[in-house]
């Protein structure tokens, strides 16, 4: 069974920043598009950013030049640094392959920005 743990989220005023962690336990990062997902409080599930195995990345509009995503092939892991957050970056932040394995989505972490 695939096990995604994601960590870093917190709570963060407007303009801050925050850096998301997801470690995979069996699902290789170096093998899959990864991605972030968040979710929103009316219960949407958006894509936020990806990375495939070779590195290469896409970003939403919405976070496009103020998110990175970035992955640890070694420690399994991808990450997700954000820079000039806004209330509307608020959400449950998850990690899931791409196209989403929906058996595979963890708990998340949560990203409260208060304006």
């Amino acid at each position: 069974q695939v096990q995604l743990v994601e960590s870093g989220g917190g709570l963060v005023q407007t303009g801050g920043s925050l850096r998301l962690s997801c470690v995979s336990s069996k699902l290789r990062v170096n093998r899959n598009t990864m991605a972030w997902f968040r979710q929103h409080p009316e219960r949407t599930l958006e894509l936020v950013a990806r990375i495939n195995s070779g590195g290469t990345t896409f970003y939403s509009d919405a976070v496009k030049g103020r998110f990175t995503i970035s992955k640890d092939d070694e420690a399994n892991t991808i990450y997700l640094q954000m820079n000039r957050l806004t209330p509307e970056d608020s959400g449950i932040y998850l990690c899931n392959r791409y196209p989403a394995d929906g058996d595979a989505f963890g708990r998340g972490t949560q990203v409260t920005v208060s304006s």
